[in-house]
C-alpha cells in the first residue's frame, strides 16, 4: 500500500510539473518575453505584430517598388516588434474599420498604424498610444490657382478623404465658405481628381501633400495650412494596456536614443524643435 501511494504521489507531482511548464510556455497568440502575469500580451497571430493600415498614405505608409509596406509609421512599428521579439505583419484595410476601432476589437489586428488623429470620439472605441506626431491640415491646389484659402472656395468643389479629420474640418467650414465637398476613399484618388479638374482643391494632412508635391513637381502647390492642433496615435483594442505599455516605452526610447529623429528625417524631413 505504501508503494502504491508513493507511485501515485510521483505521478501527481509529475502532472503538476508538466502543467506548470505548459502554463509558462508560449502558446498560440503569446509573444514570449512579454508574457506572464498582468503584463501578458496576447497577439492575434503568434510570432507577429499584426498591424492594420490604409494604403497609400505616404510618407507614413505606402508600398515600395517591390510591394512591401514602408514609411514612418512602419519604421516605428518595426521598433515595437523588435522589443516584442516578433515580426511585423501589415494588413491593408479600409480606414473606416480602423478609426471605428472595429478592426482591433474583432481581432483583425493588434494595432493600427494609419496616420490616425487622436480624438475624443475615437477614444471611446480605441486605446491610443501616447501621441507620436503633430499634424497640420493643408489645402492643395493646381499650380497657378487663384484659390488662397477656404474663403476663396465659394461655389467650388473641395475634395477630402473619407473618415478623416480633414473631412471633418472641411464639413465644419463648408456653410460659411460656400463650397461643396466631394469624398474620396484614399489619397491617390483624391489627388487624381484634383489633377484631372474634377475638384478645385483638396484638403488633407500637410506631410501627405508634401509627399504628393515631390511626386508631381511644378503641377500642384499648397495654398494654405490650418493648424488644427491634431496629434497622431497608434490604436489598440480597449483594455489592451499591456501592449500600450510596450508601445509607449518604445516611443520614449526611440525619442531618447535618436532613432525616432532618424526615421522622421528619412520619411518626413527636419524634426521640428
Amino acid at each position: 500500500m505504501k508503494s502504491m501511494t508513493t507511485r501515485l504521489a510521483a505521478v501527481a507531482a509529475a502532472a503538476v510539473t508538466a502543467f506548470a511548464l505548459g502554463a509558462c510556455s508560449n502558446g498560440p497568440g503569446n509573444t514570449g518575453p512579454q508574457s506572464g502575469g498582468s503584463d501578458e500580451i496576447q497577439l492575434v497571430n503568434a510570432g507577429s505584430l499584426t498591424v492594420c493600415t490604409h494604403l497609400p498614405y505616404a510618407p507614413f505608409e505606402a508600398n515600395d517598388d517591390s510591394g512591401q509596406p514602408v514609411g514612418f509609421d512602419i519604421d516605428l512599428m518595426n521598433m515595437v516588434a523588435k522589443k516584442l521579439e516578433v515580426e511585423v505583419a501589415v494588413i491593408d484595410t479600409p480606414f473606416e474599420g480602423i478609426k471605428s476601432g472595429q478592426d482591433m476589437a474583432t481581432g483583425k489586428c493588434d494595432i493600427a498604424a494609419a496616420g490616425m488623429t487622436i480624438t475624443e470620439e475615437r477614444e471611446k472605441a480605441i486605446l491610443f498610444s501616447e501621441p507620436y506626431f503633430d499634424a497640420t491640415q493643408a489645402l492643395l491646389v493646381p499650380s497657378g490657382s487663384d484659390i488662397t484659402d477656404l474663403s476663396s472656395m465659394k461655389g467650388k468643389k473641395l475634395g477630402a478623404q473619407s473618415a478623416t479629420t480633414g473631412l471633418d474640418y472641411a464639413k465644419e467650414h463648408e456653410d460659411e465658405n460656400g463650397y461643396s465637398i466631394v469624398e474620396y476613399q484614399d489619397v491617390a484618388s483624391e489627388t487624381q481628381a484634383l489633377q484631372s479638374g474634377q475638384i478645385d482643391a483638396a484638403v488633407n494632412d500637410l506631410p501627405v501633400w508634401t509627399e504628393v508635391l515631390k511626386q508631381n513637381p511644378g503641377k500642384l502647390e499648397v495654398a494654405a495650412q490650418f493648424d488644427t492642433g491634431e496629434q497622431y496615435g497608434f490604436g489598440m483594442k480597449l483594455g489592451n494596456e499591456a501592449l500600450k505599455k510596450v508601445v509607449d516605452e518604445t516611443l520614449a526610447t526611440a525619442k531618447s536614443d535618436g532613432s525616432y529623429d532618424a526615421a522622421y528625417n528619412k520619411w518626413i524631413g527636419e524634426v521640428p524643435e
